[in-house]
């Protein structure tokens, strides 16, 4: 017998499932049109892969997954495409989105699909199916399943299935687990092997006594080991991811610590469902089960095609008189949407058709009266009066501070405020203010790294142009100088040369200008003395120009060679 553990604080609202629980499921009409948005997942919009005008077949590919964090989107019967464009979708902000609308031409003809044994494929190629096949988390958070299936560096020893579906109204798992048990516990066993997990542990609370006992069975007969169904106290939020975990386990998963850090991963029991599905049989996620209740004839379970419009989905239940709108989800944690025209989509778990006796209008709110009973049943163990008086302020850093973003939004505070306050819808609002204020400082933040980067380009080619022309007048100055140079040698040699000769034919004239003196009636001795002078001024011109003198020599040798008589030639 597992020992079981208890969360802090949690309500017991009324649970209003008898009414859609006691019938098995049943296949929904094909509708009229298909409106299939194109981002029913956390992560990338899928990009649509299709036109309009083109026939497509059922499991066809129609948005392709885009990025790492994203999921497939398949046309859910076949048929024609007839827009492709920004609809009203099921969303609590009630924006428009991509969808695709397809008309159904009543063959409901697939594609080609092949199933496989999943123990004949690496952990990476199911991962890749289920990524191509759209199966995405069906609790509610609609996160890419095949992103958590990752063997995680810590061991994990716990795989928690979730079938407790804790909110009031909503029956869809438990009819799953009643009727499809043993493909859920397929699903879950290929799960745990891919994650290398110890054990699987199945909590379902203990006010769905078929769906445990259908559970159990399934375990038995099929022989699955290291496999456990459990009943948990029925308690509002149960339901839980780190509230089940800790009511199976023990473990505390603090804020902002991963399950998967603590030895725990969790998937919804239908999320199981289809990734078995999509593995073994080929089939992309097209429908799902989903809870059809509140002011109808006959509440029911329907297993209904995604992108059927609600309006067509509810009347096939019989919708009463009176209805003022619909409820997508519980009345804790769901929200009203924006038209009855909107298409069903993969976190469609309920629709409510909401009335005013069993849905009356909130009452006036009134002003806190500080008497903390939100704190006493918030499961995260938060302080909702103050987080409220921090969004109302718009004091969103300290609504940090005090953890906002671990809030599930469960609605129990809200359940018990005596003032009416709607305690949730002020934390919605806060946290979507500082995601629009991120996605804004991220987008200002991209704009000024462009910007810079703009900056920083223009300024370096502006220095690498520069430099470029710095490099050229710098190439033309050295030229220059180079000519300059070389120019001023050859005028310097040329001025040296004139100025020797000019020098020379001074001396010359000066010399030939001198008049001989009176040599007459000069002794030996005079005339000896005269003579030894002008030898010695010749032999001074000899030493200045020694060509003249070779060239004196030349004429001398050559005069005497033309005057001597030529020799006779030997016999």
């Amino acid at each position: 017998m597992r020992q079981l553990h208890r969360f802090h604080g949690g309500v017991h609202p009324p649970t209003n499932k008898t009414q859609s629980s006691e019938t098995p499921i049943l296949a929904a009409a094909m509708p009229s049109k298909l409106v299939i948005p194109l981002h029913q997942h956390v992560g990338n919009i899928a990009r649509p892969v299709v036109s309009v005008g083109e026939h497509v077949l059922k499991g066809q590919v129609i948005g392709k997954a885009d990025g790492r964090l994203s999921s497939a989107v398949h046309a859910s019967t076949s048929g024609t495409i007839t827009a492709i464009n920004y609809s009203k979708v099921a969303h609590p902000s009630g924006m428009d989105d991509l969808c695709v609308t397809l008309i159904p031409d009543g063959k409901d003809e697939w594609v080609e699909n092949l199933g496989v044994d999943y123990r004949e494929l690496s952990h990476s190629d199911i991962r890749h199916r289920l990524r191509d096949a759209g199966v995405v988390g069906l609790g509610g958070a609609v996160f890419p399943s095949d992103m958590k299936l990752y063997s995680s560096k810590h061991q994990l020893k716990t795989l928690v299935l979730n079938g407790a579906e804790c909110e009031p109204y909503i029956t869809c798992d438990d009819r799953l687990m009643r009727e499809r048990a043993e493909e859920i516990l397929l699903g879950a066993e290929m799960m745990r092997d891919l994650l290398h997990a110890e054990e699987v542990v199945v909590g379902i609370e203990d006010n769905k006594p078929e769906a445990l006992a259908a559970m159990q069975k399934a375990i038995i007969d099929g022989k699955h080991e290291r496999m456990e169904a459990v009943a948990v106290p029925t308690v509002y939020p149960g339901g839980g991811a780190k509230q089940l975990i800790r009511v199976l386990t023990g473990i505390e998963v603090a804020a902002g610590v991963r399950s998967t850090e603590k030895g725990v991963q969790c998937f919804n029991v239908a999320t199981a469902y289809s990734a078995y599905r999509a593995i073994s049989y080929g089939e992309p996620m097209l429908s799902r089960v989903v809870t059809v209740t509140g002011n109808v004839e006959r509440p029911q379970n329907y297993e209904v095609l995604l992108g059927t419009p609600v309006a067509e989905l509810v009347a096939q239940a019989g919708l009463k008189s009176g209805t003022n709108g619909y409820l997508m989800g519980g009345p804790m944690m769901g929200f009203m949407l924006p038209s009855d025209q909107v298409g069903v989509v993969k976190a469609t778990n309920c629709i409510i058709a909401t009335a005013p006796e069993s849905f009356p209008a909130p009452a006036p709110t009134m002003p806190c009266i500080r008497c903390t009973r939100c704190a006493e049943v918030c499961p995260a163990e938060l302080q909702p009066q103050e987080l409220h008086w921090f969004a109302k302020a718009k004091e969103f850093g300290k609504a940090q501070d005090y953890h906002l973003f671990d809030c599930i939004e469960c609605g129990a505070c809200s359940y018990v405020c005596p003032s009416n306050i709607p305690l949730v819808q002020y934390y919605r609002y806060a946290k979507s203010e500082i995601w629009a204020r991120e996605r804004d400082k991220r987008a200002a933040d991209l704009a000024r790294e462009r910007h810079e980067y703009r900056q920083f380009r223009i300024e370096r080619e502006k220095q690498e142009k520069a430099e470029k022309l710095a490099q050229k007048e710098r190439a033309a100055l050295l030229a220059k100088q180079q000519a300059d140079a070389a120019a001023a040698t050859t005028n310097t040699d040329e001025d040296a040369q004139a100025r020797i000769q000019s020098a020379m034919a001074r001396v010359q004239a000066q010399h030939d200008a001198v008049q001989p003196r009176n040599t007459d009636n000069l002794t030996p001795e005079q005339q000896a003395k005269i003579n030894e002078i002008e030898a010695r001024r010749a032999h001074i011109q000899e030493l200045a120009h020694p060509e003249a003198d070779l060239d004196k020599h030349h004429e001398q040798h050559a005069h005497a060679t033309a005057s001597a008589p030529a020799e006779s030639p030997k016999e």
